[in-house]
């Protein structure tokens, strides 16, 4: 029974981290990389789908996306996409190739960047912090059915909270290798 509430609460706690890791990839640094794109999505025959799978997205060079979209009439609708996503990316097409240059970061943005990140992590911290009091309640409430000792509650609640510290401390190294990332001129 505890077993299976630390479980899963680890397996959550990951989850927030790994969620972090997919959130800091949507904040661009003024490097090009493909991952940039992840989160951008394009409209094909009805339905939603991610733009990695209608193009080859590649490095053209360090400040420059190329995109080649596998079918020629997805030119426009990825143009749109990438023009609608919230990324301030602007996109030039020629013939079918379409170039996504990465604007230069000024200390304002950085700044900007830095302070979402930040954001984001704290957000991550507090996803960290519900999920261990969660498990806390969990292990109380089976204290109070009599179905464990105290002993093993003191016992469940700091291997908990031991976990909740390593992932904690996850969070901080993403953060301040983001930062360091934001920071790189």
């Amino acid at each position: 029974m505890i077993n299976e509430i630390r479980e899963d609460a680890e397996e959550r706690m990951l989850k927030s981290v790994q969620s972090l890791v997919g959130n800091f990839k949507k904040i661009r640094t003024g490097r090009a990389h493909p991952s940039i794109l992840d989160s951008i999505r394009v409209s094909y025959y009805g339905g939603d789908v991610p733009l990695s799978q209608v193009a080859n997205i590649s490095v053209e060079d360090a400040r420059t996306l190329s995109i080649t979209p596998w079918e020629r009439p997805m030119v426009p609708d990825i143009e749109k996409a990438i023009m609608k996503s919230d990324l301030g990316l602007n996109p030039s097409t020629a013939g079918t190739v379409i170039r996504v240059p990465m604007p230069a970061l000024t200390e304002e943005t950085r700044k900007g960047f830095i302070r979402q990140a930040r954001q984001e992590a704290e957000a991550a911290r507090i996803a960290i912090r519900n999920i261990r009091r969660d498990a806390n309640n969990d292990v109380k409430e089976l204290l109070k059915e009599k179905e464990i000792t105290e002993d093993d509650e003191r016992r469940s609640q700091d291997a908990i909270q031991k976990l909740t510290d390593k992932c904690i401390a996850e969070v901080e190294v993403h953060l301040q290798k983001k930062e360091a990332d934001l920071m790189e001129i």
